[in-house]
């Protein structure tokens, strides 16, 4: 099974300039990511069209080849991967520095300590850049100490130890989202996750696919730049020779601190009385997530609506990988029993009173299920325990989802379902299941639901996929940050339309208005975080906030006309 690492290397660096930055249309055989270790490299090389599966694909064959003990194959292959992950930022969102030390731990299996050293050197070079965690800098350096004493350079060895001692500690800082003078921001995310713990103390590699026995808490630190466009999610793109993340330029995990329920808890509570905020929202994301990216995807939701509040990360077991589709739908109902568990806690003992919900893709089954359960465990319900809950292009059964609606309806003031007829990921999906329509497909199939309000999205998508629009868009995170604020109606909020025969059914279209404006979203978010929401109290609050005179002649009437008094 094994073959000659020359030989390997040199078919993946012709293979390389064949990958292009396109999405494929997945076959049974990869979602179900079932593949016979000897079919790997045949079908790397007819999905050289498509990085991300050919990412996918490459973790695979590590996989084998380190079960076979081939671990300097292995290793070379996890190089492979770090070379498309610099290439293709944009599709495939792996954590460089960890790949590096993914490398060295194989070639360590193999023997080979030179080869790890340098590449632990590489993780050490990297991750100076990008302002680490220091303790995960000085542990690298450590073992990179011992590494070189066990080989008889104990100068080398001291030079280290010393270098490792004189990382400055990370200074403190007050919780959720702050400022940082470095050319970015710091946010906390909180997060609850049933997945398995890996062993390993770096934070993109801290939580795996494998699933717990229950929910690990903790808090995340994400870094945003200053920069930092609403809709983006910045990360370091060869065209621009950008072969490291910069903390400034690009979003980043920073640290990873697990604590027990309690603290869990504790801390929020205490956020909220530093802060003097109210609210929080959960987001749960969809399949093929790593946690690292579910973290950075929470945090780069709440620094874009600059929401001041708790941001709180649900994460469920996704193999995070474009060919584990099949496994993620086999983890993400059972981690929706785990996840309604969590939302009682979270309405109980957070210190929240106001708490909002998004969930995109498969990550709404585990929502819906989630809050089916709630409902009918609190039935009858007197009034809504949440305020808004967003299901965000989600891939369930549209049938069942519908079915659903009007047991979960009175949990929250209003429901909203973000749909799009030119969501490529939810056709595929529609196909896998014998062509029946998925709760986040738009145009004619779009849903029609007294419960729900059904806004279709159509015209937004700049992802390759047009799925992920609700955190790419600013837009539609606009369109968020409004029902956060106002609870607005559809027929009141700004870009939606609606024929007569449309609001009959319940569903609105999208369109480019005066919400367009990329200069709106922080004027909504001041006016939401200041409790603005009568027409004097937003007159008041614009004139406090904001003193540019063009634009407030420009934003301050469309504001005033979504007030309802």
């Amino acid at each position: 099974m094994s073959f000659g690492s020359k030989t390997f290397c040199a078919l993946a660096s012709l293979t390389l300039l064949a990958f292009q930055p396109a999405q494929a249309e997945l076959s049974v055989e990869l979602l179900s990511g079932d593949i016979p270790f000897e079919d790997i490299d045949t079908l790397v090389a007819a999905n050289a069209h498509d990085a991300a599966v050919a990412f996918d694909l490459l973790g695979l064959k590590v996989e084998g080849l380190a079960q076979e003990q081939a671990y300097s194959d292995a290793a070379n292959t996890v190089l492979i991967q770090a070379q498309l992950a610099v290439r293709f930022p944009d599709l495939i969102d792996s954590d460089v520095p960890a790949l590096h030390i993914d490398a060295a731990e194989l070639f360590l299996e193999a023997g080979d300590t030179d080869s790890a050293i340098t590449q632990l050197m590489a993780a050490v070079s990297a991750l100076r850049e990008r302002a680490a965690n220091p303790d995960v800098l000085s542990g690298l350096l450590l073992q990179i100490a011992d590494l070189e004493a066990s080989r008889g350079q104990h100068d080398r060895a001291d030079e280290l130890r010393e270098a490792a001692r004189n990382i400055p500690p990370a200074g403190d800082a007050p919780t959720g989202t702050r400022s940082n003078d470095a050319g970015f921001v710091r946010v906390n995310v909180y997060y609850a996750t049933d997945r398995a713990l890996t062993g390993k103390t770096r934070p993109a590699r801290m939580f795996g696919s494998g699933l717990a026995s229950g929910l690990n808490y903790g808090i995340a630190e994400v870094t945003i730049p200053r920069t930092h466009t609403p809709g983006q999610f910045e990360t370091p793109s060869v065209w621009k020779l950008e072969f490291t993340e910069d903390p400034a330029k690009h979003v980043m995990l920073q640290s990873v601190s697990p604590v027990d329920k309690d603290a869990f808890f504790g801390a929020m509570s205490q956020d909220l009385n530093d802060s003097g905020a109210s609210d929080a929202f959960v987001f749960i994301h969809g399949y093929n997530v790593a946690f690292d990216k579910a973290a950075k995807r929470t945090a780069q939701l709440a620094r874009d609506m600059n929401f001041q509040g708790l941001s709180v990360l649900y994460s469920w077991p996704s193999k995070g990988a474009t060919i584990g589709y099949i496994p993620d739908t086999a983890v993400v109902r059972l981690s929706g029993r785990r996840l309604t568990n969590f939302l009682e806690d979270l309405v109980a003992i957070s210190g929240a009173t106001t708490i909002h919900l998004i969930a995109h893709s498969m990550g709404n089954r585990a929502m819906t299920d989630a809050l089916e359960l709630m409902a009918l465990r609190r039935a009858p319900i007197q009034k809504p325990v949440f305020d808004q809950v967003i299901f965000a292009a989600p891939d369930v059964d549209q049938g069942l989802f519908a079915a659903m609606m009007p047991t979960i309806r009175p949990l929250a003031r209003r429901l909203t379902l973000y749909a799009s007829d030119k969501d490529r990921a939810l056709e595929a999906s529609r196909k896998l299941h014998g062509n029946r329509p998925r709760a986040g497909q738009g145009g004619d199939v779009a849903l029609q639901n007294d419960a729900v309000d059904t806004i279709d999205m159509s015209s937004l998508g700049n992802d390759m996929l047009a799925h992920s629009y609700v955190s790419n868009e600013q837009s539609a995170i606009l369109d968020l940050s409004m029902l956060f604020w106002l609870n607005l109606s559809p027929e009141n909020r700004c870009g939606l339309i609606g024929t007569a025969a449309d609001t009959l059914r319940q569903v609105w279209k999208y369109e480019k208005s005066e919400c367009s404006n990329s200069n709106l979203l922080p004027f909504v978010s001041t006016l939401r975080n200041q409790g603005a929401v009568s027409k004097a109290a937003i007159k008041e609050t614009l004139r406090r906030n904001f003193a540019d005179a063009d634009q407030l002649q420009e934003l301050e009437p469309v504001l005033l006309g979504l007030a309802p008094n």
